[in-house]
């Protein structure tokens, strides 16, 4: 299971992380790679000269694997090994870029053409400048013009609460905004919460820093799971890990850092279905929970008298090794981290209320390629979530105007996988319809 992999692959290209908003920076000439694009500036950025080096590899396919190990980011060849990068990239050859959409140093978007087909390829580069993330995917749906229309394109995707609101997360329009639905990797927010307020209070600084030990590891989406035991990161190189890609490893580091206890006063306080998350997970404990020996665990905390206890003296000694991968909704309406649209708008409204460069940072990292005018919107905060039959996403945007806006989507089937590269093309085009009919 990946949580909070907002694009899953196409053909089984991974990615591990969406693409961010800031503008392009400057480019240089086009490349010369065999003719795999023609005309089209690419970034002289690091994600830019990776870009440039697979359009080149797609054209003398099939790519060694020395190359894939010096371009590609460990933490992605662990998922998808040598042999399927060439199987899927055997797909694309042709492939040609139309349009450089956004950039940054580390992420892009490009507008990309197959023979007639256009698509939307994502790349991303670890700090490394290794390819971490890549997805082909389909171009941007049609953005709807109306709620109705939004209403009943969502109906298409899976059952759904929604949440388009201001600043107080009063419904500007809604479907089911306060029952709460599995949220995936957007419980992170809570986290975030309570580092933040933590510093806020002077019992943590952003500078401090975290060990990763091999009890600490958690499984992808992420890369500090790969990290060799002893390294440290920041607080706050941790915290943007954790909501620009969702890093599971660094989100329970966090959690150990300031203690469930934290967390789980700031979903008190942010929450309106807060008992539905006491006793907190971690996400290493729900990879056990629902992928060790399925459904052992899982049946043993939910009928323990004290599930708190049965965590710390039987699941977190269970190894991740034990863990397989799973493809159909499990326990996902008992098993999870739980939220209503409004209570995910509350969660990103009150960060936004903390202030300070550090979130804005943190929480900006990573626009999930949503694409709204940088113009009208130049600060779009973003964080989403998934697992088999889960799908959300959350995003506050501040306008030109010093308007706050919030848009809450969250999907989920307890009987059925959702197909999350089709429907979070389709609801990113939701969101971007969404914002555009809130009152300016």
């Amino acid at each position: 299971m990946r949580l909070a992999r907002l694009m899953l692959p196409l053909a089984l290209l991974v990615s591990a992380c969406a693409t961010a908003e800031q503008a392009a920076p400057a480019v240089s000439s086009p490349a010369a790679t065999s003719g795999a694009y023609t005309g089209v500036p690419i970034p002289d950025s690091p994600v830019g000269r990776k870009l440039s080096w697979y359009l080149g590899a797609l054209a003398a396919l099939p790519i060694p694997a020395e190359q894939i190990d010096e371009n590609f980011a460990p933490s992605f060849v662990k998922q998808v090994p040598a042999e399927q990068i060439n199987e899927v990239s055997n797909q694309l050859k042709g492939l040609r870029v139309v349009e450089i959409q956004r950039a940054t140093e580390t992420d892009l978007v490009a507008l990309v053409q197959s023979g007639e087909n256009q698509a939307k390829l994502s790349m991303a580069v670890d700090p490394t400048g290794k390819i971490a993330g890549l997805l082909v995917s389909p171009a941007d749906a049609p953005t709807p013009a109306s709620w109705g229309d939004i209403d009943r394109r969502l109906a298409t995707v899976a059952p759904s609460g929604f949440l388009a609101a201001g600043e107080d997360c009063k419904p500007v329009h809604g479907i089911e905004p306060d029952r709460a639905r599995p949220l995936g990797s957007m419980f992170k927010l809570y986290v975030l919460g309570a580092v933040a307020q933590e510093v806020k209070a002077g019992r943590l600084s952003w500078d401090d820093e975290l060990t990763i030990t091999d009890a600490a590891k958690s499984l992808p989406s992420g890369e500090l799971q790969d990290r060799p035991d002893g390294t440290k990161v920041t607080v706050e190189q941790a915290a943007k890990l954790m909501i620009s890609i969702s890093d599971n490893t660094a989100t329970d580091l966090l959690i150990d850092r300031v203690g469930k206890p934290a967390v789980e006063a700031v979903i008190r306080d942010w929450s309106s279905n807060a008992d539905r998350n006491i006793p907190l997970l971690t996400t290493r404990e729900l990879f056990i929970l629902k992928g060790a020996d399925h459904p052992k665990y899982a049946e043993g905390f939910l009928k323990a008298p004290d599930r708190r206890a049965y965590l710390e003296d039987t699941v977190d000694k269970v190894p991740t090794s034990e863990v397989e991968t799973w493809t159909t909704p499990r326990d996902v309406t008992t098993i999870e981290w739980f939220g209503s649209p409004t209570d995910m708008c509350r969660a990103l409204v009150n960060l936004h209320g903390m202030g300070g460069p550090e979130l804005d940072e943190i929480m900006g990292a990573n626009d999930a390629a949503l694409g709204l005018d940088q113009k009208t919107w130049p600060t779009v905060w973003f964080k989403g979530g998934s697992e088999p039959g889960v799908l959300t996403l959350g995003f506050l945007a501040r306008s030109d105007q010093d308007e706050i806006g919030v848009v809450v989507v969250q999907a989920a089937d307890e009987k059925k996988a959702i197909p999350e590269m089709a429907a979070a093309t389709e609801v990113l085009a939701i969101v971007r319809g969404a914002f555009g009919l809130l009152p300016s």
